[in-house]
């Protein structure tokens, strides 16, 4: 008889969670026992990134990140974007990079790209820079390639690279939006 009652509420659970709004919602004269009004929920984080960078060489990348991410069960989208400046000590290069990524799911990889500029304080270099790359918690790993313009005198950096960031979270908003009930 347990085993009946635990796979009965497990099937109505289920329901309840996956869809029924017809069958949960009652008629105008009766009282509606579940309603179905699941919220909405949006939330916003943001903060500093400490991160490294190596290719054929290493290089140490600040900067900040802001967050946006849909709070839900099922394949909840995060994107991101973020502004940062990197520096290669052992050949006096300094970098800028604007970047934007995003994910859709939890355990998906994250899809971007980035607008970079690099200079050795003679000659400057501009380009785009696809990334792919994997999230998880705080830390997140991007393997990318960049296309730059050529500098009037060569300078040392990264073409092909992988970089490792660590976000520290310092700001964080949750948005609820609640659906207004309908009038029939």
């Amino acid at each position: 008889m347990m085993k009946f009652f635990a796979l009965f509420l497990t099937l109505i659970s289920a329901f309840i969670v996956f869809g029924g709004d017809d069958f949960l919602l009652t008629s105008q004269n009766t009282i509606e026992v579940f309603p179905r009004r699941i919220p909405k929920i949006n939330m916003t984080k943001s903060g500093p990134y400490l991160g490294i960078q190596q290719g054929k060489h290493m290089i140490l990348e600040l900067g900040g990140e802001r967050q946006w991410k849909q709070v839900k069960l099922v394949k909840p989208n995060t994107q991101a974007a973020s502004i940062g400046g990197n520096y290669n000590f052992r050949y006096n290069v300094i970098g800028f990079d604007l970047g934007y990524w995003f994910k859709r799911g939890r355990l998906d990889f994250t899809y971007g790209a980035r607008v970079v500029y690099r200079s050795d304080f003679e000659s400057n270099s501009f380009g785009i820079a696809p990334v792919v790359g994997y999230k998880i918690l705080q830390f997140h790993i991007q393997a990318g390639y960049h296309f730059l313009t050529k500098p009037k005198y060569q300078f040392e950096t990264n073409t092909l690279f992988v970089s490792l960031h660590f976000v520290l979270i310092n700001s964080r908003d949750v948005d609820i939006k609640r659906e207004k009930k309908k009038k029939k």
